[in-house]
């Protein structure tokens, strides 16, 4: 594969699976308490990519890249349970988007810092995929309240935070950080709950979804890590926030959720904008 391809279609693949896990995640949050679903999903998640280390014979990361991994973790808790909470009280199509301008805008104002502004056409592809992803969202916020609307914001901050932590961590490895990520979220997850003193355990029915949806969170982690050490993290960092499209097409051919012309348009310029990232 082309390096110069590689990063665009790493990214492209970890917003399909994170969607697809948003998507899931969602409707799971609706059928078990959001601690139980968080919990299992982050145990799935860990299982998965401590397996994939351990088969792919990785060496133990650092003490500074389990830092950042750590610090990822606490910061993709908070987005991931702001999101799930965001989905399982609205439509799927309204909190994600907004969640995903933010988490898109984080690392990519992060990498210019840094590294400096990117080249024009790839900045012009940027710009498209953020307005893209805000179109996809458009409609639905006069029906946000302000509680969605914080839980979006809320869960952008802590996915941007993750991206660009996680871009960090991952200089000691890929997948050991990602089990030290995904176990520090597993740890302070059970933490809260054991605090709470809450019935938090899903029930039977919901388990099989709820560990789909680590398994699809941890593989589009790991995809992201890839495309962020395949090329720049902005454009690794836009690519993969375009997730909400897959969480959209999903709740549209599985739900019946209508996709309006904004959220057409806004499609179709994340389309265009892949193209000039690509380019």
């Amino acid at each position: 594969m082309s390096p110069d391809l590689a990063a665009p279609l790493l990214g492209l693949a970890s917003a399909a699976s994170w969607g697809a896990g948003d998507f899931c995640g969602g409707l799971a949050s609706r059928r078990a308490p959001l601690l139980g679903v968080l919990a299992l999903g982050y145990a799935a998640g860990v299982a998965l990519v401590a397996l994939a280390a351990l088969l792919a014979g990785e060496p133990a990361p650092g003490g500074a890249a389990l830092g950042w991994a750590v610090g990822a973790g606490l910061a993709g808790t908070a987005g991931l349970a702001a999101l799930y909470r965001g989905l399982a009280v609205g439509r799927m199509a309204l909190v994600a988007p907004v969640s995903a301008v933010l988490a898109a805008a984080v690392p990519v104002a992060w990498s210019a810092l840094l590294e400096g502004p990117p080249p024009p056409a790839r900045l012009a592809g940027i710009a498209l995929a953020l307005v893209g992803i805000w179109l996809v969202a458009r409609t639905g916020l006069a029906a946000v309240d302000r509680e969605g609307l914080f839980l979006g914001l809320v869960a952008g901050g802590g996915f941007g935070a993750f991206l660009v932590l996680m871009h960090e961590g991952s200089s000691g490895g890929t997948f050991w950080p990602l089990a030290a990520a995904r176990g520090t979220s597993l740890l302070l997850v059970l933490a809260v709950a054991l605090a709470r003193a809450r019935p938090w355990a899903p029930p039977p029915a919901a388990v099989p979804l709820i560990a789909l949806t680590g398994a699809l969170d941890a593989s589009g982690n790991a995809l992201f890590v890839l495309a962020s050490r395949a090329g720049p993290l902005d454009t690794a960092a836009v690519l993969s926030s375009m997730y909400p499209v897959s969480t959209l097409l999903l709740a549209a051919a599985l739900l019946r959720e209508r996709v309006n012309r904004s959220q057409g348009a806004g499609i179709a310029a994340v389309l265009g904008a892949i193209a000039l990232i690509a380019g």
